[in-house]
């Protein structure tokens, strides 16, 4: 049986770019604890984007451009690619399209006991590949680490809680917040 940890786009641009907060640049050095403490695959996701992002759906409705592919705020903040070890899935939509499948394929090799979630953004993207993992692996524990997480707001990162904990997600580290 085999934990994994799953790190949600900790890149530039949510840290300290076009969409940082002083709340995602306290969490890097947690994160980056957690990757070194854990014990079993470590994935990540990086948010991707093209020139065309605010010709996008996602673009109208969030106008400010970010991640977009080969800029510095699409790399992964240095802190956490220095203790990167695993491998990088990129993803187009909150929720990272090919990691059901990557996972799938994982467990086939050797079944997933948890799957532990950290990162950005809580009430966006964390939110949504926790969920969709929860449909892929129901039998699966699926843990976020609330200290080692930020959403665009605090009131929205504990709103994203909450109700990740009503969809059976157990939710880990909040008294760290």
């Amino acid at each position: 049986m085999q934990d994994i940890l799953l790190v949600v786009d900790m890149q530039n641009d949510f840290v300290d770019g076009s969409l940082g907060t002083p709340e995602a640049q306290s969490i890097v050095s947690n994160v980056v604890e957690k990757m070194k403490d854990f014990q079993g695959p470590v994935l990540f996701t990086q948010d991707t984007h093209g020139e065309d992002y605010l010709e996008t759906q996602e673009g109208r409705l969030l106008p400010v451009e970010h991640c977009i592919r080969g800029t510095e705020g699409w790399k992964i903040v240095d802190d956490v690619a220095s203790a990167r070890q695993g491998s990088v899935i990129e993803k187009d939509t909150f929720g990272a399209r090919d990691l059901p499948g990557r996972l799938l394929e994982m467990n086939q090799e050797d079944p997933i006991r948890s799957i532990t979630l950290v990162g950005l953004c809580t009430d966006i993207c964390v939110i949504s590949n926790a969920l969709m993992i929860k449909a892929y692996l129901p039998e699966v524990e699926i843990l976020v680490d609330a200290s080692c997480c930020a959403g665009v707001t605090p009131e929205s990162h504990k709103i994203a809680l909450e109700a990740m904990k009503v969809c059976q997600v157990s939710v880990t580290g909040e008294a760290d917040n």
